[in-house]
């Protein structure tokens, strides 16, 4: 059995003021990795340590290090946007399939302290996601990605995982190699009151979701810019685009490993 450590997938941990250190308490958050969003990654783990009151790990889950590794094999097909698109299914392995672990798409940002998250977590479930009901109009995404429409669409995008759930254990790489989208991405190897719902706000979907004045239980935890961030010159002007950039600049000041902006 391999985990994260025996794969040397790097964690983030990294530098500056971030100081959540390595730790068997830690928890295992594995961040969906492409290079085109390296910048989204870089400032998604920057808000989860930043905010973060208890120890987290933080691994970027590279397509390229688990080929190298031999752990994922799959010949990426055209509708899938980025290089995670089915290697987020193997956060049970890669955690050993012990304890709770959350995959989160590199396309957030978190502007609360992820142990309230954790702290919603009941074991009686086999995962905790937040069951959106989302139909995107729009036929392209990021920069200029085929938009797919499915059953249950952005529900993967961040999971919370009890690895030692049994039923997980059917996430070895052979089956996230081989299963298909469907089944996967509407997770058809549990039963559906084994899925557990999160509150919207952690998984706030920008053009999606809104905010309601005065009503604090609509207000994002952890904003979800799926349609493409400001990362991407065509969305600097998006909904919520001010807040990324603000903690990208913040971010750069404090030293941490962010790369430098043109």
């Amino acid at each position: 059995m391999s985990g994260a450590a025996d794969l040397n997938l790097s964690n983030g941990n990294g530098n500056g003021n971030c100081h959540n250190g390595n730790s068997k308490s830690s928890l295992k958050i594995f961040v969906g990795y492409d290079p085109r969003e390296d910048l989204a990654y870089e400032v998604c783990r920057y808000s989860l340590l930043k905010r973060s009151s208890i120890p987290i790990e933080i691994f970027p889950i590279k397509q390229s290090e688990l080929r190298e590794n031999g752990v994922y094999w799959r010949e990426r097909g055209k509708l899938e946007s980025t290089e995670f698109s089915f290697s987020r299914f193997l956060t049970p392995y890669l955690a050993d399939y012990e304890g709770w672990a959350m995959f989160v798409d590199c396309d957030f940002l978190y502007l609360d302290d992820i142990k309230k998250l954790f702290d919603l977590v009941d074991d009686k479930y086999a995962i905790m996601c937040v069951q959106h009901d989302y139909a995107p109009k729009e036929t392209t995404k990021m920069d200029g990605a085929v938009q797919t429409v499915y059953p249950r669409k952005n529900w993967s995008s961040m999971v919370l995982y009890n690895c030692g759930h049994p039923k997980n254990k059917v996430l070895t790489p052979e089956v996230v190699n081989k299963e298909s989208g469907a089944f996967l991405h509407r997770f058809q190897w549990l039963d559906d009151d084994e899925i557990g719902e999160i509150p919207f706000v952690w998984n706030f979907l920008v053009g999606h979701n809104k905010v309601v004045e005065g009503d604090e239980s609509t207000f994002p935890k952890a904003i979800h810019y799926t349609l493409g961030g400001p990362w991407f010159e065509q969305w600097k002007d998006c909904e919520f685009g001010d807040l990324w950039l603000n903690e990208l600049e913040e971010c750069k000041k404090e030293g941490s490993s962010v790369k430098k902006v043109d």
